[in-house]
């Protein structure tokens, strides 16, 4: 082509011309302004970048630093605490308001920290998803990163590329592109470089290659007409952006939870503030008791604690190659009733072998031994060099193929192109058929690719007598119904009815024994233009296997133990399905139960009952993987999605947990779920599910144990204030509690390492509540015992011992304050053994019970603290006083366990629903 001359029009970044595949290819780029014998100048991609940004997909509400510093104050607690330091600095209680904005901004700090690194923690999957790409610029070939294409780039590809931008092909030599992530169809597609339909789907569209598929076969030139989000994947990826993000179960239950909060605080302060007026007591003790009754109502440590729970949930899975996209996904992976899988890949290596061909007089078994492959036929070994139909049976897999091999010996380089037909060019090469080889004594003069409507493939190729060899590859209904005669030892028979009928038996028989089924036919032709599916003669089936994980089973044995359905979705045949989903055991072998999705959005309830009973789904498209998830949603299951595919990406931001595929999912895939497994193994999903449970079991003992100390400090400021006796403990004495004897503590239930029966009991309830009436009721029970203990103490102190009242208030201040750190062995179940049990063999517990000692000590001995909390040193019979009324409110605390282990008074464990 005659190179254009550059104009400055060149440099205004021309617009990507209009549905590009329905033009000529020398038209296109003329509307480019781009020579394809030169490709763009320097100075043309500069401008060109600067119009149309990077070559990227948009990060998908991706978080900034301001807005997740923002975020930590957009909580009901934060509010409560705002609310309270606003109420000291109104009463000039200068002190106890700066206390509380301390603590507030703290708590700010803290949660930011842990929620900026787990939203970064995405940052390095979108390395998995960075290409190169070679391209000519200013006439010279180069490689650069895919980031920098520009429209108006002309690019050089080949087999094995991934396709990095929207490419209107100028050049096509025997390419295909795998497609199925854009399209969802498996067979590559062939490419062309004539024009296209304006209505052609993306499908359909021979002469355009799109971002995110890969080449499978031939080499080609192409002009970018679209990058980042203008391309196809972009538009798919924006429709993702735009669906409806789902709400999960944590987050629920702590607004539920804070909503509580405000009207329990904003009732007692109320009522406390009301009755200490209308009888007369002094205005500012009344604002003193209702502040700290108001600072004693807010778990300050819940924010901290919670986010760290998670936090610390969400790197344990990362050891373990599950990523997690979202905090709170860490909890509903726990709440997890149901898994939908894929089959491919998923619960099966995705590695295809050729096991057995099923020729008209025989079965010939492809059996591995140390590395060499041997061809038998009841145990007498084949050579396929002197066996016709055999031969010529494998010779049809390696001549009616796109795939390729690397060299024996090079180690290096893996297979390129659709994993089945790499199976048949391996089968071929253990007979001694090399690809090139064979196509060297036999070139391909056409090929017609694979039609979905006629699920067949067919290549012609020179013959030594002058004629055409047809070789055809496809679905056995289909080949079979295109042949006319069979191939035997003897020679070619005809093919009648009856024996097509046991061939379609065959086939069944092979999907049944879970093997995917191709049917290999040939025949001869004159004319390269001739219909290649007429008058065939039938060579046989050939048998692929895709081994199951073998450690997919146990996973989901694991799974059914703990309530956890698997329910199994994939494109294969009813037989090869069932057949997998017995090997993995998602299928009952007593009762199996196979689904079909009615061609109907409104279903009847039985139909909806059929639809959820059902453990497999076969010839399931993305579309009815959608369905499905919507309609076990509807029956209040929570399910976790587990996909790979572009297609596949609204359903993962559909599901309650999308999971996908780390290594060979797709980039939209990965950003639209939640959890993304380095390893692509369904076992690391279990292992999520466990930590789920785990985390959220932390989670309810950590807030139960914050919630019974508030209580606590509410019914002893509260009984005090209606009392009319000295306050037990001052407001900036409940936040250094709050802050000490809370945060550590609970720190320490809420990093431990659980119980090992997590997964063998049913999931809770998906619509309960974080802390449900049994753990309220244990709540006000605990808390209520501190009453007599510390108000004891104060009395006690006053009366008895003849303190001032600051000393007696320091006496009930450390009272509270060891009471609240024994409470923590009050947290383990009340069936657990009483000295070895979940709480005593957590070494965070001892270590936070060994500081806090330290720091309520340092109340009284460090002359700064204990002059800004008016401490004063309680003396031997003060320390007497403290540990006896503590360790006494502990000896409580463990016989209500005891009571609750013999009666079940107050709840025991979690009650979970039963599996389905």
């Amino acid at each position: 082509m005659v190179q254009l001359r550059r104009s400055q029009s060149e440099d205004q970044a021309p617009a990507s011309p209009e549905a590009p595949w329905t033009r000529e290819a020398q038209k296109v780029c003329r509307a480019l302004r781009v020579d394809p014998n030169r490709g763009l100048s320097a100075q043309a991609v500069k401008e060109r970048r600067k119009r149309f940004g990077p070559n990227v997909l948009r990060r998908v509400k991706r978080r900034s630093v301001l807005s997740i510093a923002v975020g930590q104050f957009r909580n009901v607690i934060a509010a409560l605490l705002a609310a309270a330091a606003g109420l000291a600095f109104a009463f000039d209680q200068t002190v106890e308001g700066l206390a509380i904005v301390a603590v507030l901004l703290l708590n700010g700090l803290i949660g930011f920290v842990i929620e900026w690194r787990a939203v970064r923690s995405m940052e390095a999957l979108r390395a998995l998803g960075r290409t190169e790409a070679t391209v000519l610029r200013d006439g010279n070939l180069q490689t650069i990163a895919a980031d920098d294409l520009v429209p108006g780039d002309v690019v050089h590809a080949q087999a094995g590329d991934l396709v990095a931008a929207d490419l209107r092909l100028t050049e096509a030599n025997r390419l295909a592109a795998d497609e199925s992530a854009l399209t969802g169809e498996s067979v590559p597609v062939d490419k062309e470089t004539a024009p296209a339909d304006r209505d052609a789907p993306p499908a359909e569209r021979a002469n355009m290659l799109h971002k995110g598929t890969a080449l499978t076969r031939g080499s080609g030139t192409g002009v970018v007409v679209a990058t980042g989000m203008d391309t196809e994947l972009g538009r798919i990826a924006s429709l993702v952006e735009e669906a409806g993000e789902q709400d999960v179960p944590l987050q629920q239950r702590m607004d539920r939870l804070g909503r509580r909060l405000v009207w329990v605080t904003l009732l007692i302060v109320a009522a406390v503030a009301g009755l200490g007026v209308l009888g007369g007591r002094d205005l500012f003790l009344v604002v003193e008791s209702a502040i700290a009754l108001a600072v004693a109502t807010v778990p300050e440590g819940l924010p901290i604690v919670a986010t760290i729970a998670l936090a610390r949930g969400m790197w344990r899975m990362a050891e373990r190659n599950a990523l997690v996209n979202r905090l709170a996904a860490v909890e509903t992976l726990g709440s997890t009733t149901l898994i939908l899988a894929d089959k491919t890949g998923t619960l099966t290596e995705n590695r295809m072998r050729v096991v057995r061909l099923l020729l008209a007089d025989r079965e010939v078994r492809l059996d591995e031994d140390g590395g060499r492959v041997r061809f038998l036929s009841e145990s007498a070994s084949l050579d396929p060099a002197e066996d016709p139909v055999l031969g010529r049976a494998l010779e049809v897999g390696v001549l009616c193929n796109n795939a390729d091999l690397p060299d024996p010996g090079d180690r290096d380089q893996a297979p390129v192109g659709d994993p089945m037909e790499v199976a048949l060019l391996e089968a071929g090469r253990w007979a001694g058929l090399e690809r090139d080889a064979v196509l060297k004594d036999r070139p391909e003069v056409r090929e017609v690719a694979f039609d979905p409507r006629r699920k067949m493939m067919a290549t012609f190729h020179e013959h030594e007598d002058g004629e055409l060899c047809v070789a055809v590859k496809g679905a056995a209904e289909a080949v079979l119904e295109a042949s006319a005669r069979v191939a035997t030892a003897q020679g070619p028979r005809p093919l009648d009815e009856d024996e097509k009928d046991r061939w379609r038996e065959h086939n069944r028989s092979l999907a049944a024994d879970g093997l995917r089924v191709l049917a290999l036919a040939r025949r001869t032709a004159r004319d390269a233009q001739e219909d290649p599916y007429r008058d065939l003669t039938f060579l046989g089936l050939c048998g692929l296997h895709d081994p199951p994980r073998t450690a997919v089973q146990p996973a989901i044995d694991t799974c059914q133990a703990g309530g956890v359905r698997v329910v199994m979705a994939t494109g294969d045949q009813k037989e090869t399905a069932l057949r997998v989903g017995r090997a993995v055991g998602v299928v009952d072998e007593a009762n199996p139960k196979i689904g079909r999705l009615p061609d109907k959005d409104d279903l009847s309830e039985e139909e909806r009952r059929e639809v959820r009973g059902a453990q497999v789904f076969p010839r399931a498209t993305p579309e009815d993987k959608m369905r499905l998830l919507r309609l076990h949603q509807e029956s209040g299951e929570i399910v976790a999605m587990i996909g790979d595919g572009i297609n596949d990406a609204p359903a993962l931001k559909q599901a309650d947990v999308g999971v996908a595929m780390g290594r060979r999912g797709t980039q939209v895939a990965r950003q639209a779920a939640d959890v993304v497994l380095r390893d692509d193994a369904f076992e690391t999903v279990v292992t999520a599910v466990r930590w789920g449970r785990v985390i959220f079991g932390n989670i309810r003992r950590f807030v139960t144990y914050l919630m019974s100390i508030h209580v606590g400090e509410i019914l002893v400021v509260g009984l005090a204030a209606l009392g009319g006796t000295p306050l037990p403990i001052l407001p900036l004495q409940i936040l250094f509690l709050n802050l000490v004897t809370d945060v550590f503590p609970a720190l320490a239930l809420g990093v431990g390492e659980g119980e090992g029966d997590a997964m063998k009991r049913p999931p809770r309830d998906p619509q309960e509540p974080i802390l449900a009436g049994r753990h309220w009721r244990g709540i006000a029970v605990y808390g209520a015992l501190m009453v007599p203990f510390v108000l004891g103490a104060l009395f006690l102190g006053l009366w008895h011992l003849g303190m001032d009242e600051e000393r007696a208030v320091t006496v009930s201040f450390l009272t509270l304050g060891f009471c609240q750190l024994w409470h923590v062995f009050n947290q383990r179940e009340p069936r657990a053994p009483r000295l070895r049990n979940e709480i005593t063999r957590n070494p965070w517990v001892w270590a936070s019970v060994v500081l806090c000692v330290g720091l309520l000590l340092s109340t009284v001995y460090a002359p700064g603290l204990a002059g800004l909390l008016r401490t004063r040193h309680p003396g031997a019979a003060g320390w007497t006083l403290i540990l006896g009324a503590s360790l006494g409110y502990l000896a409580a605390g463990q016989a209500v366990l005891e009571v609750r282990r013999r009666l079940g008074w107050l709840g025991g464990r979690s009650q979970c629903r039963p599996g389905r």
